[in-house]
Order: C-alpha cells, then sequence, then structure tokens
C-alpha cells in the first residue's frame, strides 16, 4: 500500500471518506476492471505530463493523449507481459478476451483488446491498492 502524506493511500482515502472498502475483487467483471484502470492510468500520465512544467491545457492534452491511447497501451503491455505474475497476467487475460461492446475509435481490435486488458490490469491493481506495482509495470 502506498502512503500519502497522512499516512493513508489514496483508496484508503476514499473508503474512509465515503465509505466502502473490502470487496472481492474476482467478482468484478473485466469491463468494471478496465472503466476504474482506464483513469487511473490517465491520472498517472497526466501527473507526469504536468509535472513537466506549465503549458497550455490544449498541449497538455494533446502529449497526455499521444500516450493514453490503445496503441500506445499495446506497446506498453507486449513489453512488460512476461514480468507480471501469474495473477497479474490472468487478470489481464480477462481484460482482454472480454466481449467487448464498443467499437475501437483509431485503433485495431487487437490493439484495443490489448489495451481493454491493460486497463483491467490497473484497475485491479488500483482497487487492490497496489498503486506502486502500476507505476512500476
Amino acid at each position: 500500500m502506498e502512503e500519502g502524506l497522512n499516512g493513508l493511500s489514496m483508496l484508503s482515502q476514499i473508503h474512509r471518506e465515503f465509505g466502502g472498502g473490502e470487496v472481492d475483487l474476482r467478482t468484478y467483471s473485466p469491463l468494471t476492471l478496465a472503466y476504474i484502470g482506464d483513469a487511473v492510468f490517465e491520472i498517472i500520465i497526466r501527473t507526469l505530463i504536468v509535472e513537466k512544467g506549465q503549458r497550455a491545457a490544449n498541449t497538455l492534452h494533446k502529449h497526455t493523449t499521444k500516450i493514453v491511447c490503445a496503441q500506445t497501451q499495446s506497446k506498453m503491455i507486449d513489453a512488460v507481459y512476461e514480468s507480471l505474475t501469474e495473477e497479474e497476467q490472468d487478470i489481464y487475460r480477462r481484460g482482454k478476451n472480454t466481449k467487448i461492446h464498443s467499437s475501437a475509435k483509431n485503433a485495431s481490435l487487437s490493439d484495443y483488446r490489448k489495451a481493454t486488458g491493460f486497463e483491467a490490469l490497473c484497475g485491479y491493481l488500483f482497487l487492490k491498492d497496489d498503486t506502486v506495482r502500476i507505476t512500476h509495470i
């Protein structure tokens, strides 16, 4: 668990302030994991880009969308897949192989499926309160 300034992780702070807590992550659908994982990955990338210096919001957005896209996420998971634990590979595969109810914009179906698996993995790790592992991947 990664701790913030007050000794609590972001997830712990959310639970403390708004309720919630222990849930069996195995009950979450891969698309639910991908939904939260997409936001988690984007906030990480936005943070990195903002910390590079002051820029216009449009410029920040352009830099972010170059990274937070199916093609880049597909390349990222290809690069790290072998270093994932068996559990992480299973979560990724579940996300990748789930029936997707939307079409890919500006991406091949293969890249879109890999990106969904990557996002599911990010969501799973976030809800497991393991943001250190997300940033490592």
